[in-house]
């Protein structure tokens, strides 16, 4: 690997292309082949600084912003690359495209950004198998172990469109969730605030907090089984972690997840076969005014969490 370093301060004047870009994606294509790793490092620790302040991963870039971008040195990074078979199951994810936008159903436990360690994560794998696109971006994320729909963008215009309709709150996202334990009642709204922390071991950490940003969650009950509720999840807002965290404060953590769910819960599911975190990102509907169009997507359960509630059916 061949080492990589920026000696000196840069400052970085956003223009129209940049505009209502996040400030972690602004500073990967500033800092090209950087570890994501790093780039939440130097942000946290404030070393990056937007129009002479602090900023966070998630803030919006505009037209005009002054981005002061830190000394760095760093391992250049292997450049991505993938066999035959793995794109061709990448390609296979697609479940929709059109001429602006492509929505893939994101297989649990690929990444959407390559970082420390890894070769690639879905966007990256997905540049590779339509090498044809000249542009193609993430228009938000989803977690590691989440499945689902997953919206990219082909042209920057419907990017920054996309991203304006995210910020306020115009599209509808529904997610599926196996939970622990029975709720009631079977429509809840939950809508308490999220903050994030790191541990001293790095590791980030969501929690329901009184200094945290405003989150809404409502959580409808679509089926019950012995030990457990099967889900639906709209969000109303968009924060870290925030179906997972918001189950967990009204009790009903979700199944297999390692971080946030409850221990006993996690080995009975384990007991019936299930090997992933039962969160899925199940459909995507929202109005593009520039195409006068509005689109409804929907992504299939994977095989594993269909066998999960047969399993369930059979021992009710």
């Amino acid at each position: 690997m061949n080492s990589i370093e920026q000696k000196k301060v840069s400052y970085v004047i956003v223009d129209e292309s940049s505009e209502g870009q996040r400030l972690d994606n602004f500073l990967l294509k500033c800092l090209r082949k950087a570890p994501k790793s790093l780039i939440y490092r130097i942000i946290r620790k404030g070393e990056v600084r937007v129009n002479k302040g602090r900023a966070k991963p998630d803030t919006r870039l505009t037209v005009g912003d002054s981005v002061r971008v830190p000394p760095v040195s760093f391992n250049q990074a292997c450049k991505p690359s993938a066999s035959q078979n793995t794109l061709e199951r990448i390609r296979a994810c697609i479940i929709y495209e059109d001429e602006t936008i492509l929505v893939v159903n994101k297989p649990a436990g690929l990444p959407v950004h390559g970082g420390s360690g890894l070769n690639g994560g879905l966007i990256e794998l997905m540049r590779l198998a339509r090498p044809e696109l000249r542009f193609l971006e993430l228009v938000h994320r989803l977690d590691k172990a989440t499945s689902g729909c997953l919206l990219l963008a082909k042209k920057r215009s419907i990017l920054r469109e996309l991203n304006e309709l995210l910020q306020q709150s115009s599209f509808k996202k529904y997610y599926l969730a196996l939970t622990k334990g029975h709720w009631a009642p079977d429509e809840l709204m939950v809508d308490v605030p999220l903050e994030k922390f790191h541990r001293v071991s790095g590791e980030r950490v969501v929690k329901v907090g009184p200094e945290g940003k405003k989150a809404k969650t409502q959580f409808k009950v679509l089926e019950r089984f012995e030990e457990a509720s099967l889900v639906e999840a709209r969000l109303y807002t968009g924060r870290t972690h925030q179906i997972r965290v918001h189950a967990q404060c009204q009790k009903h953590p979700i199944a297999s997840d390692e971080k946030y769910g409850d221990k006993v819960f996690n080995q009975y599911c384990r007991k019936l076969g299930l090997k992933r975190m039962f969160l899925h990102a199940a459909r995507l509907e929202f109005y593009l005014p520039s195409l006068e169009k509005r689109i409804s997507i929907e992504a299939p359960l994977d095989e594993s969490l269909q066998l999960m509630l047969k399993t369930l059916e059979k021992k009710r």
